[in-house]
């Protein structure tokens, strides 16, 4: 995975790490990574969490604990080059977030799709799902979970409305998503990492943190070091 970088590995998935877990631009890390002694320009970050982003994210999904039997669904609106889009997003009991997908509608059938991706991931059907009052969940769990309880109360969803709040914190560094593409390729890494470096640090203690967070950058360094060849 990296063959032809002269860059060492440790530098690439610091400044990966760097640009998913803290609310920076890619010029930011590039001025973190200077100050450091690393002369590498913000073109060549961008390069680098397009490439190795996803790979990265999906060892963090492939190690992570198995997600609760309780999902919460919700929608946000983005607005990209003036036009709608709908970011759909699943997370657990625990605020785990499970998928996400972009798209243009919030009929019956881009429910459907978001659910069938997220079994797809998930491989496991939940024991209840929880929505708010948008008409088109209904027939769709229906038809993709049929065997799962369907709950629909806008007050039991917050864990899911909660979980659109980094969300929006990126999305105004970023200055607004450039392209539906675009805020899928970032929010998938970003959802991962966010999972992985951000426990419930409220029902914690201070020595209990430090020793999960010492864990995580160990898993983290295992997953960056997993494409190097021999």
């Amino acid at each position: 995975m990296y063959r032809g970088h002269r860059y060492l590995v440790d530098i690439i998935s610091h400044a990966v790490w760097l640009y998913f877990r803290f609310s920076l631009s890619l010029r930011d890390v590039e001025e973190l990574l200077a100050e450091r002694g690393v002369t590498v320009t913000y073109e060549t970050i961008r390069a680098w969490c397009s490439k190795f982003g996803p790979s990265y994210a999906a060892g963090l999904r492939r190690r992570r604990a198995r997600s609760g039997d309780k999902w919460h669904l919700d929608e946000v609106l983005l607005k990209i080059r003036g036009k709608r889009h709908l970011l759909w997003r699943v997370v657990d009991q625990h605020g785990v977030v499970l998928d996400i997908l972009v798209q243009e509608r919030r009929d019956q059938a881009s429910a459907e799709r978001f659910l069938q991706c997220v079994l797809q991931s998930c491989e496991y059907e939940p024991r209840v799902v929880i929505t708010d009052k948008l008409a088109s969940y209904a027939p769709a769990i229906r038809r993709v979970l049929p065997r799962t309880e369907h709950r629909r109360h806008k007050r039991l969803n917050n864990r899911a409305e909660n979980s659109h709040l980094p969300t929006r914190k990126r999305e105004r560094v970023l200055q607004r998503f450039k392209s539906a593409e675009h805020a899928q390729r970032f929010l998938g890494p970003f959802s991962a990492v966010c999972n992985h470096f951000r426990p419930r640090r409220h029902r914690l203690t201070a020595s209990a943190y430090r020793d999960i967070r010492t864990e995580r950058h160990a898993v983290w360094r295992e997953v960056t070091l997993a494409g190097v060849r021999p």
